[in-house]
């Protein structure tokens, strides 16, 4: 260490920690209640029942309806109906945990302003982040979450890849879902939105998203260091990368 063979490591505070921990547990829930909806999906579709994509709530419902009165069936359903059940409970208890959380948090409230980001964005960034000044410039967070391009460099070959995928897998693909909302559900106008939209029809919407990702961290670092509220700019305004690094 006296050499200077190793670098200082940044350790998150506890209450990111404890942070982490519970976003962690809430998407591995999510996760595994997925897995078994798909698995229910499978074992209709195998009897010749397309189950489609009913909403959450009433998604047993459906099942109930095309399993009708075959008892074979039934009997692999309801308990997978029953885990789902259970799960649901789990994850809305795990989910009003991270409201508690966000509602007392002044920076989560503040990062909430920008448009995409709800409650599950902000803890998620706020608690990989820890520290806004870990960076020296807002462009740096990106990078550090694995939203830029990877780059393969040797004599004359310069080949630029997608992205790269390293650092925190919870915090980009918050990111990720965060621009898919801005893109896709926000109505209300702004120079970010209008930018991902112009990437979108030269590029296609899902490199659309990655870039709105990847402007979205920028953006957010800048907001919590400056302690600013979003600009949302004016629509008859040249759209550019919305806030610099």
């Amino acid at each position: 260490m006296r050499t200077g063979w190793y670098r200082a490591v940044h350790v998150k505070s506890p209450a990111c920690r404890s942070w982490r921990a519970l976003l962690a547990a809430r998407r591995l829930v999510l996760n595994k209640m997925r897995d078994v909806e798909n698995g229910l999906r499978a074992l209709l579709r195998e009897a010749g029942r397309k189950l489609g994509r009913p909403g959450r709530k009433e998604f047993a419902a459906r099942v109930r309806e095309l399993v009708g009165t075959d008892a074979v069936l039934s009997a692999s359903a309801e308990p997978l109906l029953a885990i789902i059940a259970a799960m649901a409970g789990e994850l809305a208890r795990l989910t009003k945990r991270v409201l508690d959380i966000v509602r007392d948090e002044p920076v989560c409230r503040r990062l909430m302003g920008v448009p995409g980001v709800g409650p599950l964005t902000a803890l998620t960034f706020r608690a990989t982040i820890d520290r806004p000044d870990r960076f020296r410039r807002s462009r740096d967070v990106g990078a550090h979450l694995g939203l830029t391009p990877k780059r393969y460099q040797s004599g004359e070959t310069d080949v630029q890849g997608g992205i790269s995928r390293c650092g925190d897998e919870l915090a980009r693909t918050a990111l990720y879902e965060a621009a898919h909302s801005l893109l896709v559900r926000s109505r209300k106008w702004s120079t970010l939105r209008a930018w991902g939209m112009q990437v979108a029809k030269r590029r296609g919407m899902a490199r659309a998203r990655v870039a709105v990702a990847r402007k979205l961290a920028v953006v957010l670092h800048r907001v919590w260091a400056d302690g600013a509220e979003f600009r949302w700019g004016k629509e008859d305004a040249d759209v550019a990368p919305a806030a610099p690094a």
